[in-house]
């Protein structure tokens, strides 16, 4: 449904799939976050079977098809402008990690933060800084007021890859999530416009 707004949108419609997705640097290592490629369904699965990735990560795939069909809503989230979805790769071409923007709502020009590193890049900032090029490129670049993010209280590995790139706690969500042990409690960060 939409909305009647008495205020003009923050962003206005086109400001994403007007172009073709941006493939963006990221500082150090060669790193850079490019739109997912069908060659990438392999590499995206095996995080799924990732003990770690698996206890943070309740909506997942098993199978390359079904990684092919995430791959397709990708691409459709960038051309209705309610997602941004990235692999995290070296210029050699080389899957570390997933970084997106969900919940993209140009009106209010906020949008919320997701992310996953495969076990082999852990420990090398790879997250923070891929997490820090996107907010850059969503808050300087595109206009956007608002990124937030959130994690089970219980990950502190997410939180301190939060904290590194700029995004503030703002607090604590009682129960607000599910994880195969049961309900989290969630942290909520966020970075905005202006943040340094």
């Amino acid at each position: 449904m939409d909305r009647t707004l008495s205020t003009p949108p923050t962003l206005a419609s086109g400001c994403l799939a007007g172009a073709p997705q941006p493939v963006i640097p990221v500082a150090g290592d060669g790193l850079l976050l490019r739109p997912w490629e069908r060659a990438d369904a392999r590499a995206f699965l095996s995080a799924y079977e990732d003990e770690e990735t698996r206890r943070w990560h309740t909506h997942r795939p098993t199978t390359v098809a079904q990684v092919e069909e995430w791959f397709d809503g990708y691409r459709q989230d960038w051309e209705r402008e309610k997602g941004c979805h990235w692999a995290v790769a070296r210029d050699s071409g080389e899957v570390l990690g997933r970084m997106a923007l969900r919940r993209v709502d140009l009106a209010d020009g906020a949008a919320n933060a997701a992310y996953w590193v495969l076990p082999a890049a852990r420990g090398a900032g790879v997250a923070s800084r891929a997490l820090a090029a996107v907010s850059a490129w969503a808050l300087d670049g595109i206009g956007f007021q608002r990124l937030e993010l959130d994690h089970s209280t219980r990950n502190d590995a997410s939180c301190r890859v939060a904290t590194r790139a700029g995004f503030r706690l703002e607090g604590t969500k009682r129960n607000a999530a599910v994880h195969d042990d049961g309900r989290h409690d969630m942290h909520l960060h966020a970075r905005v416009r202006g943040d340094r």
